[in-house]
């Protein structure tokens, strides 16, 4: 009885090699034709540059962690390639062979190595996690970050912790943006009054949340000039990606002469203006002409006109009715040249309140939300 052959198994290392650069060959191909090139693919595996002193702490670690892990993969790899090659299957191994159960210094060996490894990476986390989380004493910049939905404010503070003024503004082509020195350290405070947001710089290698009713608080000192875009980093509601802001670093000389200017412009003793009454977020007072009143309300973080029309130099109501709930919103006004000429309070909705305009000359102006200004805004016609 003659035994039936055992196929030819020499040739399947060959086969195999082949198949995976055939794969190779192929997923190569598809990159460049969709312009992933290397330099593109490594970057992709690491973040962005770091902009603060902080981010370089960061940097430092994920260098680290990255490189370690990149050496434990190609030696275990590397070993399994070897393992394969040499112990693969060749014709005639009919035999199995000698098979080893237990091996008491091998199973302390792969014990030891891992919690070694884990240890470590353990004690260069927590060292960078403290460099992150220090805050110093004395700030020479303290700014509070305020997030809505969805909107960001920030509000600066003096020497001695008062409120000197307000950036509504987060983007720095719209004119705003959070305004820093290079070289000096930022104390920033978060805060929220609706739902979880998140600070999160790119370039800062930095995330933190804003929790209603908890103030967070951290450091920071941007070390090159640049705007840097931020953005909201927790999904807060429909209008999530609307939340971006820059951090415009700009050196120490310019820092404090765009300081004065908006304390300046804080500070600036309204104009005289005609009888009518006052520019409150309220109803008119005694004797008070409310003038002709205009309807305006805001649904689904939009205002329901986008245009509006008011008489020339004669005071008008704005009744306002925000109908989102549990969003701020407002209705102030701005001339060309971008003067902030009214600007209502802030109320949180469902509410509806009456804003009273005080006169404003003939042209063309802009509404919008204080919270919203970049995807909340219409047209004033005043005639």
């Amino acid at each position: 009885m003659s035994t039936p052959s055992r196929p030819r198994t020499g040739s399947a290392p060959l086969a195999v090699g082949l198949l995976v650069l055939a794969v190779i060959v192929v997923a190569v191909v598809i990159l460049a034709l969709a312009g992933i090139t290397p330099q593109r693919l490594i970057q992709s595996f690491y973040p962005p540059p770091a902009a603060t002193d902080r981010g370089k702490d960061t940097r430092a670690l994920y260098d680290f962690v990255f490189v370690l892990a990149a050496a434990i993969f190609l030696f275990v790899e590397g070993w399994l390639v070897v393992a394969l090659i040499r112990y693969r299957r060749r014709p005639g191994d009919d035999d199995l062979p000698p098979q080893t159960h237990g091996n008491n210094l091998i199973e302390m060996i792969w014990t030891i190595i891992p919690t070694a490894i884990v240890a470590l990476l353990f004690f260069f986390s927590w060292q960078t996690l403290n460099k992150v989380d220090a805050t110093t004493v004395k700030p020479q910049v303290r700014v509070q970050a305020e997030a809505a939905r969805f909107q960001w404010t920030f509000h600066y503070f003096d020497e001695n912790g008062k409120e000197a003024f307000s950036q509504p503004l987060p983007l720095a082509d719209s004119g705003g943006g959070m305004v820093v020195p290079v070289g000096q350290t930022i104390h920033v405070t978060l805060r929220a009054d609706d739902v979880i947001h998140a600070f999160y710089v790119p370039r800062f290698l930095f995330k933190r949340d804003a929790v209603p009713g908890k103030e967070n608080a951290f450091d920071f000192t941007v070390e090159e000039p640049g705007t840097y875009r931020g953005q909201c980093a927790e999904l807060c509601g429909v209008s999530h990606d609307a939340m971006l802001f820059d951090v415009k670093a700009v050196s120490t000389g310019e820092y404090q002469t765009w300081f004065q200017e908006q304390v300046s412009k804080a500070q600036a003793t309204p104009q005289p203006r005609q009888p009518g009454p006052e520019p409150s977020g309220g109803q008119p007072g005694p004797g008070q002409a409310g003038g002709p009143t205009l309807e305006l309300g805001a649904q689904a973080i939009a205002f329901s006109k986008s245009t509006l029309d008011a008489p020339a130099n004669t005071p008008f109501v704005i009744n306002f009715n925000n109908q989102d709930q549990g969003i701020p919103h407002n209705v102030a006004i701005k001339g060309a040249d971008g003067a902030e000429k009214f600007k209502g309070s802030i109320e949180t909705g469902p509410k509806e309140i009456k804003y009273n305009v005080p006169p404003l000359p003939a042209g063309q102006y802009t509404f919008f939300c204080s919270v919203h200004p970049t995807t909340m805004t219409g047209t004033l016609n005043v005639k």
